[in-house]
């Protein structure tokens, strides 16, 4: 928490993640048409747009916006009149956008400052070092940015793992009861592919499990990095999720057995139904 004294220095950055993929390409023609302008990372930073802003919340610092491919955008020191026009920009590139409300809800905002000394993450609050050369101060900040791009996607997908434990809740107490499952086959498969599509995009196809190979020789980047991964507990929210996910999949595989049990009941009295027919004839040709 900041002094009084050091309140007015004190900036704010604001993570979100509105889709689940950004075209970059077209995204970055819009912004430059617009105004905003470009900054060049490394090559193997690769899928991050980065531009920067003159329209910022506090005179301390520059604004810059950071673009994940994964759908989150990164905003430092970006007033909120901006944001919301980047925003409006943001509808004509994503796939698969979220709802707003959802979006807005599942942000992380973290306040900082720049200042003397290291660069670092100290009590809840980010400090720039005022000395760094600009180029480095951008690398700083997209390694946070990284990080708060993974806890917004993360929460995203936990509001969606929520909803659908939701949707399948009543099904054990139903069991339980003998009551009939009001769910078709295709229901059941559909729910398993829905389970299955998200445990692939939290486990394979993000990097929440594993540090990107951008930080292999960057050090103090990875640092921070880390520093703030581990102040969002993001490894252990995956955990969390993962159980959540296991507990998912016991349930819907529990499911599946039911219907093929009922489906396999099905047509044995099927099976039976048509030998009793198939002896009454018998005996009917072998009588009259």
């Amino acid at each position: 928490m900041p002094l009084p004294s050091e309140a007015k220095d004190v900036m704010q950055c604001i993570a979100f993640a509105t889709a689940d993929a950004y075209h970059l390409g077209n995204l970055c023609l819009d912004l430059v048409s617009s105004g905003y302008v470009e900054i060049t990372l490394p090559r193997d930073a690769a899928n991050v747009l980065v531009v920067g802003t003159e329209k910022t919340a506090k005179e301390h610092d520059l604004g810059i916006i950071f673009f994940f491919k994964e759908g989150s955008a990164v905003f430092w020191n970006v007033e909120e009149k901006t944001i919301k026009n980047i925003f409006q920009k943001l509808e004509k590139h994503e796939v698969q956008p979220y709802e707003i409300a959802l979006v807005h809800w599942e942000n992380e905002e973290i306040s900082y400052r720049r200042g003397e000394g290291q660069s670092k993450l100290h009590r809840g609050e980010i400090l720039i070092n005022s000395d760094t050369e600009m180029d480095d101060i951008v690398l700083e900040k997209f390694a946070f940015s990284n990080a708060l791009c993974l806890s917004v996607k993360l929460a995203i997908w936990e509001a969606s793992l929520d909803n659908f434990v939701e949707s399948i809740q009543s099904i054990p107490e139903m069991l339980k009861l003998r009551k009939k499952l009001k769910l078709s086959h295709a229901d059941v498969m559909q729910k398993i592919g829905e389970l299955f599509a998200l445990r692939h995009r939290i486990n394979l196809s993000s990097d929440l499990l594993i540090a990107p190979d951008f930080y292999w020789d960057r050090e103090h980047l990875e640092q921070l990095y880390d520093k703030m991964y581990r102040f969002l507990s993001i490894d252990r929210r995956v955990k969390v999720v993962n159980e959540k996910l296991q507990q998912c999949t016991e349930l819907t595989d529990l499911m599946r057995n039911h219907l093929n049990e009922k489906h396999a009941l099905r047509l044995e009295w099927m099976i039976v139904i048509l030998i009793t027919i198939e002896v009454m004839f018998e005996l009917g040709r072998m009588f009259f």
